[in-house]
């Protein structure tokens, strides 16, 4: 499946995926300003997340819940990790087995550790405006 889109689809083109996904763990693949944050801003508003949303970067992992207080789910920068070992430090393996939303971005840090029924989505840049997404 392959979709380009812009921001102002950025809402239609998550509605669409969240209806698509084989898995609740998803894996972004794409480079620096690529969109990843943004399109894992977007569906966690079109789930039902409460508050705001934001890349971990420096804190690796962010947490977000539903307007009841539910878990929604949880938001992985593996950017800044140099090894496997430290997302097992954080805690990874009681991430995975929650029944919670994984959003993962730099998935490519972690490859040893990735579910195998995980979802992986890459984004690639078209031009200023434009988005490719493909889920591989």
């Amino acid at each position: 499946m392959t979709i380009s889109y812009n921001i102002s689809q950025i809402s239609d083109v998550a509605q669409q995926l969240i209806t698509k996904f084989p898995s609740k763990t998803l894996c972004f693949y794409g480079e620096m300003g690529a969109g990843k944050t943004t399109l894992i801003k977007a569906l966690v508003k079109e789930l039902k997340g409460a508050g705001s949303t934001s890349s971990p970067t420096f804190g690796i992992v962010n947490e977000y819940h539903r307007e009841n207080g539910e878990l929604l789910g949880y938001h992985f920068d593996f950017y800044r990790l140099n090894d496997e070992s430290e997302a097992w430090d954080l805690g990874l393996e009681e991430y995975l087995s929650a029944d919670a939303w994984i959003f993962m971005e730099w998935p490519e840090k972690i490859e040893g550790l990735l579910p195998q029924t995980a979802t992986n989505i890459k984004i690639e840049i078209l031009d200023e405006k434009t988005r490719q997404l493909s889920i591989l």
